[in-house]
């Protein structure tokens, strides 16, 4: 990490979590953030669902909620770019303090409740993206909404458009009941009414679905059943956990969604037992932990055609993209991977 990296970040640690988050979307929308442009080489550049990524590192929602700075994160070597959540309409979330650092830990602990600006402040900066990226929309559900399963099918009708993949979450903690969708015959309502709209897109785009890290063996076989029969393009194993298992940092008894290295083991056996319930054929993305080019490998190798990490940057900074691209094309590499696709689900077994 270079010096003045880690000036910077040891001034936003200083701050208060959310103010210090506000300040990094600034600078970056200010231009004082060096960017390393866009990361690639024929053994990082894959297809995921039709997603053509120029690597598999990819950017998990929640950093840029509101589409603020996306001409920036395009050009941060991501290989792709999830924003939101985004919900019907604006809505202020939880009461702060809701962002907390768990340094001893490597984690975070957030409880924020889908605070946003909406999906009409959503498509109107989505109208300006920069048209070299992947840029993909977290889809939510206003928290007094009287139809929560509608109000996703809303958000891709508005902002679809503008997207080139769409990712339902009914995985968040933070929203009351949200994660009761996740169940076979809500889940699967909820689905035909965001794929309906999907199809009225006048350019159709992959849709995910993005599942929390605590669910059983029977709720994970129906989900995998699920996505299946509703044709999804893939799901995103996983969201944030309310378990605090091993956890030292001060903050630990903080409520919220624990996201960071504490979640990597659970995630990755999610992801590897969905992998396994799918046989390997339906595309999903590894989140959870991910800090080092060997924690992305580990994802793929466990079934990840492409990874998300967010909650690294915290500790590590935009700097930690291009680091574990790269890093992640010397194990393909030494391992005689010609490209990501070859390593997928290559030790699945490992983590089952």
């Amino acid at each position: 990490m270079s010096v003045i990296n880690r000036l910077g970040l040891n001034l936003l640690h200083r701050l208060d979590p959310e103010r210090a988050h506000g300040l990094a979307l600034r600078a970056l929308r200010s231009g004082l953030v060096p960017l390393p442009g866009r990361i690639t080489s024929p053994r990082l550049a894959c297809d995921v669902a039709g997603l053509r990524l120029d690597n598999p590192v990819g950017l998990a929602a929640g950093f840029d909620k509101n589409a603020e700075a996306l001409g920036p994160l395009a050009r941060a070597g991501f290989g792709m770019v999830e924003l939101g959540a985004v919900t019907p309409r604006p809505q202020a979330g939880n009461p702060r303090p809701r962002l907390f650092r768990l340094p001893d830990d490597r984690a975070v602990i957030n409880r924020f409740g889908f605070n946003n600006l909406g999906m009409e402040a959503a498509a109107r900066r989505l109208a300006q993206r920069p048209k070299d990226a992947v840029i993909g929309l977290n889809l939510g559900a206003n928290k007094d909404s009287d139809d929560r399963a509608e109000d996703f099918a809303r958000v891709l009708a508005h902002c679809g458009r503008y997207l080139d993949f769409a990712t339902v979450n009914v995985s968040s903690p933070n929203t009351e009941k949200l994660r009761d969708l996740q169940g076979g015959d809500a889940l699967r309502a909820l689905l035909s009414g965001v794929m309906e709209a999907r199809d009225w897109l006048e350019r159709p785009i992959p849709v995910f679905l993005k599942i929390a890290p605590d669910l059983d063996d029977a709720a994970l076989g129906d989900i995998a059943e699920v996505a299946q029969s509703a044709q999804l393009a893939g799901i995103i194993a996983t969201n944030t956990t309310l378990d605090r298992a091993g956890l030292t940092s001060a903050a630990k008894a903080e409520a919220g969604g624990l996201s960071g290295a504490p979640l990597f083991d659970k995630s990755t056996r999610v992801l590897a037992r969905l992998s396994q319930l799918t046989n390997g054929t339906m595309p999903l993305i590894g989140v959870g932990g991910i800090a080092t080019a060997e924690d992305a490998y580990a994802k793929i190798r466990a079934g990840a055609s492409a990874v998300q990490l967010y909650s690294a940057l915290v500790y590590e900074g935009l700097p930690l993209v291009p680091r574990i691209a790269r890093g992640l094309e010397r194990l393909l590499e030494a391992d005689g991977h010609a490209n990501v696709a070859n390593a997928v689900g290559t030790q699945r077994d490992a983590w089952l």
